[in-house]
């Protein structure tokens, strides 16, 4: 009696069990379902038969082979739940699909090395160097190798000529930083250079001035002229600076500090003169009165320093910008000036009443003084 070995696979989550076993091989096989498959020592007798038995004739492409196995797996695969499922039968089927796999593949494979053939006697019919007029005379081999092998040297090609590219791009990119750092480094150097100078002028110039060197000057004290011909201006700008002076212009950022200037000077004033007004005691009432005109001026400073906020942003010169006027400090200020004021008359009210007394001890001096000489005269 022959025996076949059969092996029965099954996968469970993720492990597979493999069963082995040795049955007659005359035993009638049985569908099998629950992922197990059977195999079977059935082969087929020739080319011929494997044809037969998946219903096609020699000579057919791949797709039709696989479309015949795929309708003859729908009918007798034992998982398939069709009337005609027979396990023995999908066996001979499957073996009859790989036999024709095969016997295809292998005569695909001597078709190629004929071709090769015929190609390697073509080219050693032909002239060597005819071998390289084409594919810029890249490769060796076949007609066919040698486009394979041409192909891929473009695409290499291509690829060096893309990082030569991006190479190149970013050498200038640095060499325009490098540039640039550079020039912005010179421009540096000649600013502190430049300030540098201004700063040691500067320090010299106000050195002199301590020392009294400007006190003799011959134009010390009065105004410079007007149009003084200086080489350092053009004749263009000389004549529009004598023609906007002329009719009375001003810069805006002059014009506006001026106008700053006059304002804060107007409410330090005026708070003054409230504070005056309310005098002394200062009795709830007029507390009351104090506080509200405490709060229109702090509204007043904060539309103030607005303006001055505006000044800042148009005057050309960066130290003659302004800072901000505080309330606080601005009421303190007027409150210090007015006890400063009421003191000063307290002091001037005693020095009538003082004099009076001085006036009258020197009338008396002078009467006794008098009297004694008379005396001594007799």
């Amino acid at each position: 009696m022959e025996w076949v070995g059969v092996t029965l696979i099954k996968k469970v989550g993720c492990h597979v069990w493999t069963y082995r076993l040795m049955i007659p091989s005359k035993m009638r096989t049985f569908p099998c379902s629950d992922n197990y498959r059977m195999l079977s020592s059935y082969k087929p007798k020739n080319i011929k038969d494997s044809y037969r038995i998946l219903k096609l004739q020699e000579g057919c492409s791949i797709d039709d082979i696989r479309n015949s196995f795929r309708n003859l797996a729908k009918q007798y695969h034992p998982d398939s739940g069709s009337v005609t499922a027979d396990s023995a039968t999908f066996m001979q089927i499957e073996e009859a699909y790989r036999t024709v796999l095969t016997d295809l593949s292998k005569k695909l494979k001597s078709r190629e090395d004929k071709e090769e053939e015929e190609e390697d006697k073509f080219k050693s019919k032909t002239p060597q160097h005819r071998h390289y007029l084409s594919f810029e005379g890249v490769g060796f081999g076949t007609p066919s190798q040698r486009e394979r092998q041409y192909m891929q040297f473009r695409v290499d090609r291509a690829a060096d000529q893309v990082l030569e590219y991006r190479k190149q791009k970013l050498e200038s990119q640095y060499t325009t930083n490098d540039i640039m750092i550079a020039k912005d480094v010179r421009q540096s150097k000649k600013v502190k250079i430049t300030q540098a100078i201004e700063r040691l002028v500067e320090d010299l110039i106000q050195e002199s001035m301590a020392k009294g060197d400007f006190d003799n000057l011959s134009g010390k004290g009065k105004p410079l002229q007007k149009f003084s011909d200086c080489l350092h201006i053009d004749p263009m700008t000389r004549n529009l600076n004598r023609i906007l002076i002329d009719n009375g212009y001003q810069p805006e950022w002059i014009l506006l500090q001026k106008e700053i200037r006059e304002t804060i000077e107007q409410l330090r004033r005026g708070i003054l003169a409230s504070r005056k007004k309310l005098g002394e005691p200062m009795t709830l009432c007029r507390q009351k009165q104090w506080d509200h005109i405490c709060e229109q001026f702090i509204e007043d400073i904060k539309k103030l320093n607005k303006r001055i906020n505006d000044f800042n942003l148009i005057v050309p010169i960066l130290s003659r910008q302004m800072v901000h006027f505080s309330a606080d400090k601005e009421i303190a200020r007027a409150q210090k000036t007015y006890r400063t004021l009421m003191e000063e008359m307290r002091t001037s009210d005693k020095d009538p009443k003082e004099n009076e007394q001085e006036n009258v001890k020197l009338f008396r001096f002078k009467t006794t003084f008098f009297k004694w000489i008379n005396l001594m005269l007799r």
